[in-house]
């Protein structure tokens, strides 16, 4: 595809990791006091924009299209919106935000439905269509590559990579995980209770940009670090990975989000992960332009 990028194939030139950007629904959420389809709003194309333009100007190397739920499997839920109206508007938000910079553009791709959802709904059919349609739009509207986000579905996960590796789609399917699990290796599986160290040898399989975590809490990552032994794994199997963590609390919600990790606590988590050599660093829900300004200073140090 004409937009094709392989980013970490460039990394060396910068010797650090990219930076990836922060949340973008939890600040419209707390913004304005209200959650649900907010993110998915015609109206407030100045306020998206100016978010990227905050994160651009803190540091940010990769800004995420404001499409996390512009997938047709959510936008059914509400019968006046179309996702191909609404990807298209978000990137056209997004390059314009990123216009004569330096700035990759990553597509936001999420779980067909709830991030947090054990079981799915729809069917296999459905799923299918609704991120080979998303994905499409995604990258004919201007996406460097796709950023499936909050993944912890096999079958999902199965989906996106089969089909990004076939049509030559550069992507990244960045991982979920729940400690909230009993029984379950400490919770380090996927919602569906897979091995993480089995879905990983699978992605691995379709060639991606990068592996990543997201929406974990740190405590969680912490143990992740541990268990995955990243830095050996990378040696061994040679992929690129990275994170963006939940800022938000312990609550896994898609209620309003408060602040629980601070800017310099969050510090502390990059400078301790830089050890295991990620490509890229970002935050999640909870987090701000501020935490980009950090990771920048971490790295920058």
């Amino acid at each position: 595809m004409k937009n094709q990028i392989n980013i970490f194939s460039l990394s060396k030139r910068i010797g650090r990791p990219w930076i990836l950007d922060g949340a973008m629904g939890s600040l419209l959420q707390s913004k304005h006091k209200s959650a649900g389809s907010l993110w998915m709003s015609l109206v407030k194309q100045k306020e998206i924009f100016d978010i990227h333009k905050k994160y651009i100007d803190s540091g940010a190397d990769i800004i995420t299209t404001n499409t996390f739920r512009t997938n047709p499997a959510a936008v059914k839920r509400y019968g006046k919106f179309s996702s191909e109206k609404l990807v298209k508007q978000n990137l056209d938000i997004a390059k314009e935000a990123a216009k004569n910079l330096p700035i990759i553009i990553a597509g936001s791709n999420p779980p067909a439905e709830d991030c947090y959802q054990i079981e799915r709904t729809i069917s296999q059919k459905e799923l299918k269509y609704n991120h080979q349609k998303h994905i499409d739009l995604l990258m004919e509207n201007g996406a460097h590559f796709i950023l499936n986000e909050t993944q912890s579905h096999p079958d999902e996960i199965g989906i996106i990579s089969e089909y990004c590796s076939k049509n030559e789609i550069p992507f990244i399917v960045s991982l979920f995980i729940n400690e909230n699990q009993p029984s379950r290796q400490e919770g380090l599986t996927l919602l569906s209770g897979e091995k993480i160290e089995e879905i990983i040898n699978f992605i691995l399989d379709y060639n991606p940009l990068a592996i990543g975590f997201n929406c974990i809490q740190p405590s969680t990552f912490n143990k992740l670090l541990k268990k995955l032994n990243l830095a050996k794994r990378q040696a061994e199997l040679k992929f690129n990975w990275g994170f963006y963590l939940n800022c938000g609390g312990s609550a896994f919600t898609d209620k309003i989000i408060e602040r629980a990790v601070s800017p310099n606590q969050y510090a502390s988590i990059v400078k301790n992960s830089l050890r295991f050599n990620p490509s890229f660093i970002g935050a999640c829900c909870g987090s701000s332009p501020d935490h980009t300004k950090i990771i920048k200073k971490v790295l920058d140090e």
